[in-house]
C-alpha cells in the first residue's frame, strides 16, 4: 500500500468528465452519459420528492417501515431500477460488438467494465432483490402468519442490500468499476495487475450484499419453520413456500464461501496478503473453488423460487390442484443438494484430472433428473386443465418452451470433452442466459403480475402485460439464440471485438434482439404507467380476481398491516381453494384480540447510509472516514438495542371494524367467473369455477 492524503485515493482525474475533457471520443462520451443520468436521475427524484413534500410519506411509512409487505415492495422497486442499468448496459455491449470486425466504438478497457458490472449486477443486484422482494410480501401471508420472524433483520438486511448496489451507481460517476468479470477472478483483480479502485468497489458491495443475503436467508428459513399457521403442516405448505426453504437452506450455507473469498482477496489488495498470488504460497484456483462453491448454488437459489411461482402460476390458471405435489417437493429438495456437488464443472478446463471431471460432468448430469421431474409435473397439472392465457400464464408457457432448451444446452456442457471446445465462447453466455431469462426472470415477471393485485389493489393493464410477454421473449430469442451458433463457430466471450466476417450477421441479429429486449423494459414501465392511471376500473378489493388456491388470497387487497384479523386454522393444502368449495371461505370470527405489531425503526436506514459511506471510504483509501463510519455504525447498533417501544398494539375494535367492512364488501359484491377475469365488474370475488371442479 502506498501513502494517502486526507481523501485518500480521490482526485480530479476519478471522474469521468476529467476523460472526456482530455480525450473526447465515443468511449468518453458513452461513460459519461451513464454517469449523467445516475447524477439526473438522483436530482430529478430528489426534486420530485421535495416538490409534492412526500419526504415526510416516505420516512413514515417506508423506510423506516418493518411490515414485511413494505419492505418486500422496496426490493422489487430497487430491483427494477438496477434492472434498467443492467439492461443498457447488455444492449451497450450488443452494439460494440455488432460494430463489425475492427475496434468499434468502446475502449476495450470500457468494454471489460461493461460486462463485469452487467454480470455482477443482474445477479446480485437484480435477481437475488426480485427473490427477496416477492418471498417477503409472500411468505407470512401464504403460511397464515403476522410477519417474518425477525421485522427489524429484515429491514437491515434490505438496507445493506440496497447500499451495496448504490456503489455500483456511484463507480459510474467517482472512479471505474472491476474489468475482472462478475466473478473477480485474480490475477486480473489482484493489486500487481488491477491497482485502481474496480476491484475494491466489486469487493465491498459483494461483502455488504452478501451480509444481508445471509441475514435474508435466515429470516425465511425460521419463519417457515416457527410460524405456520395451525394445521400448516410442511406437506400442505405450498410449493412456493418448498422453493424459498430451499433456497433459504442454499443462502445459508453458500453464500459464506464468497464472502470469505472476497475478503481474503481484500487481505490481498490491502494488506499485501497472499492468498490468491503466484508467489509466497498463493494459489488462484482457492478462489474459484471458493467462488463457484457460492456460484453453481447461486443459480438454483434463483431460480428455486421462480419453479415455485410457477408451480402456483400453473395450477391457478388451469383450475386445478397442482400435480405430484410429494415429487415435486423431493425435487426441490434434491435440487437443493445437488447443487453443493457440481461447483467445479465451472472450471474443468483448468487442469483437474480426467477422474474427477468425470465425476463432476456425472453430477451435473444428475441435477437434470428432478429438474425434469418439475417439467413433467407442471405439464401435467396443465393437462386438461381448464386454462386461461393470462399473462402470468403466458410468461409460464415461454418458460417451458425455452428453458427446456437451456437445460439441455447444460446437459451438453455437462460433457467435460464437449465443455472444453465450447467453454470460453458465446455458446456458454447463451446457455446461462438461457436459464436466468426464462428460468428466473419471465418467473419474477409472471410473479409481479399475479400478485401485484393483491399487494396494491386492482390489477395491471392485461394488453400491455401481453405486450410485454411478447417482446421479452421475441428479445431474448433474437439475442441469445444466434450466440449458440456462433459460439460454436468459436467465437469467445467477452471479446470487444473480433476479425472474422462470419459472425457479423449473427452480431447484428442479436444486437436487433437486444433493442427489443429494452423496448420490453420500457413496456413494463408503460404497462404499470396505465395501469395506475386506470387502476380505478381495475379495483379487486375483495382480493381474489384470479380463483385462487392459497391463503393470502383470503385476505383483502391489498392486505392490513396485521395480515390476518385471526390466524386461520389450516385443513388442506389448498385450504382457501376447499374452502370456496365448501362455500365458507370468508367466515365471521366469534371474537377478535389485540394484534401486536412491530413499531417503525430507523435503525435499517441508518445502517444503509453508513455502510455505504464505510464502503465508499474503503474503495478511495480515506482512512479516518472508514474508522468514523464504523464507530457509528457500532453506536447506532448499540442504541437500537436499548430501545424498549418496538412494538405496538392494534385494539381488538379497530380489527373488528376493519375486518367486518371487509366481510360487508365480499357479501355486497358479485362473484365473476373465470371468463370475465379481465373485465371491469372482477372486483376480486371469484365466482366458482363448476366446469373445472366437476
Amino acid at each position: 500500500m502506498t501513502g494517502t492524503g486526507f481523501f485518500g485515493r480521490l482526485s480530479w482525474d476519478s471522474l469521468p468528465i476529467a476523460g472526456l475533457i482530455e480525450n473526447p471520443n465515443a468511449n468518453e462520451i458513452v461513460a459519461n452519459a451513464a454517469a449523467g443520468i445516475v447524477i439526473v436521475g438522483v436530482i430529478a427524484v430528489v426534486g420530485l420528492l421535495t416538490w409534492f413534500r412526500l419526504w415526510g410519506p416516505l420516512w413514515r411509512n417506508w423506510l423506516t417501515s418493518a411490515d414485511h409487505k413494505k419492505i418486500g415492495i422496496m426490493y422489487i422497486v430497487f430491483a427494477i431500477v438496477m434492472l434498467a442499468r443492467g439492461v443498457l448496459e447488455g444492449v451497450v455491449m450488443r452494439a460494440q460488438q455488432a460494430a463489425g470486425p475492427g475496434d468499434g466504438f468502446l475502449e476495450a478497457e470500457h468494454f471489460a467494465e461493461l460486462f463485469s458490472t452487467h454480470g455482477t449486477i443482474m445477479v446480485f443486484f437484480v435477481a437475488v432483490p426480485f427473490v427477496f422482494g416477492i418471498a417477503n410480501y409472500l411468505i407470512p401471508l401464504m403460511i397464515g402468519a403476522r410477519d417474518v420472524a425477525f421485522p427489524v433483520m429484515n429491514q437491515i438486511s434490505l438496507g445493506l442490500t440496497v447500499s451495496a448496489g448504490m456503489m455500483l451507481m456511484v463507480s459510474l460517476v467517482v472512479g471505474h468499476f472491476s474489468t475482472g468479470g462478475w466473478t473477480a477472478y485474480p490475477p486480473y483483480t489482484g493489486a500487481a495487475f488491477n491497482p485502481g479502485v474496480g476491484p475494491d468497489y466489486w469487493i465491498w458491495a459483494i461483502v455488504v450484499s452478501g451480509i444481508g443475503t445471509t441475514l435474508t436467508g435466515i429470516n425465511f428459513a425460521v419463519t417457515i419453520y416457527k410460524l405456520r399457521a395451525p394445521g400448516m403442516k410442511f406437506m400442505r405448505l405450498p410449493m412456493y413456500c418448498w422453493t424459498i426453504i430451499s433456497s433459504s437452506i442454499l443462502i445459508v450455507f453458500a453464500m459464506p464461501p464468497l464472502g470469505v473469498a472476497a475478503l481474503m482477496l481484500a487481505a490481498d489488495r490491502y494488506l499485501d496478503f497472499h492468498f490468491f498470488t503466484n508467489d509466497l504460497g498463493g494459489n488462484m484456483m482457492n478462489y474459484a473453488n471458493l467462488f463457484w462453491l457460492f456460484g453453481h448454488p447461486e443459480v438454483y437459489l434463483l431460480v428455486l423460487p421462480a419453479y415455485g411461482i410457477y408451480s402456483e402460476i400453473f395450477a391457478t390458471f388451469s383450475a386445478k390442484r397442482l400435480y405430484g405435489y410429494n415429487s415435486l417437493v423431493i425435487a426441490t429438495m434434491c435440487i437443493a443438494v445437488l447443487s453443493f456437488t457440481v461447483w467445479l464443472h465451472h472450471f474443468f478446463t483448468m487442469g483437474q484430472s480426467a477422474l474427477i471431471n468425470a465425476v463432476f460432468g456425472i453430477a451435473t448430469m444428475m441435477i437434470a433428473i428432478p429438474t425434469g421431474v418439475k417439467v413433467y409435473d407442471w405439464m401435467a397439472t396443465l393437462y386438461r386443465g381448464r386454462i386461461r392465457f393470462s399473462v402470468p400464464m403466458l410468461y409460464g408457457l415461454a418458460f417451458l418452451m425455452l428453458f427446456v432448451i437451456g437445460g439441455l444446452s447444460g446437459v451438453i456442457l455437462a460433457n467435460p470433452t464437449v465443455d472444453y471446445q465450447v467453454h470460453n465462447t458465446l455458446f456458454l453466455v447463451a446457455h446461462f442466459h438461457n436459464v436466468l431469462l426464462p428460468g428466473v426472470l419471465f418467473g419474477l415477471l409472471a410473479g409481479y403480475n399475479y400478485w401485484f393485485p393483491k399487494a396494491f389493489g386492482f390489477r395491471l393493464n392485461e394488453y400491455w402485460g401481453r405486450v410485454t410477454v411478447l417482446l421479452w421473449t421475441v428479445g431474448f430469442m433474437l439475442t441469445f439464440m444466434p450466440l449458440y451458433f456462433v459460439g460454436l463457430m468459436g467465437m469467445p466471450r467477452r471479446s470487444f471485438s473480433w476479425e472474422d466476417p462470419s459472425f457479423h450477421p449473427y452480431m447484428i441479429v442479436a444486437a436487433v434482439g437486444a433493442l427489443v429486449i429494452l423496448l420490453a423494459l420500457l413496456s413494463v414501465v408503460a404497462q404499470l404507467w396505465i395501469s395506475i392511471r386506470d387502476r380505478e376500473k381495475t379495483r379487486v378489493p375483495v382480493g381474489d380476481p384470479w380463483d385462487a388456491r392459497t391463503l393470502e388470497w383470503s385476505t383483502p387487497a391489498p392486505p392490513p398491516a396485521y395480515n390476518f384479523a385471526v390466524i386461520p386454522q389450516v385443513t388442506d393444502r389448498d385450504d382457501f381453494a376447499a374452502a370456496k368449495e365448501r362455500g365458507d371461505a370468508y367466515p365471521r370470527p366469534d371474537k377478535y384480540e389485540d394484534i401486536v405489531m412491530p413499531r417503525n425503526t430507523a435503525i435499517g436506514f441508518v445502517l444503509c447510509v453508513l455502510s455505504g459511506v464505510w464502503m465508499f471510504a474503503l474503495v478511495w483509501w480515506i482512512w479516518w472516514l472508514a474508522a468514523l463510519t464504523t464507530v457509528l455504525m457500532l453506536l447506532a447498533f448499540i442504541r437500537w438495542t436499548f430501545r424498549l417501544d418496538t412494538e405496538e398494539t392494534i385494539p381488538a375494535e379497530e380489527v373488528r371494524k376493519q375486518h367486518e367492512a371487509w366481510l360487508d364488501l365480499v357479501q355486497d359484491s358479485t362473484p365473476v367467473d373465470r371468463d370475465h377475469e379481465i373485465a371491469p365488474d372482477n372486483r376480486g370475488l371469484a365466482g366458482p369455477d363448476l366446469e373445472a371442479m366437476t
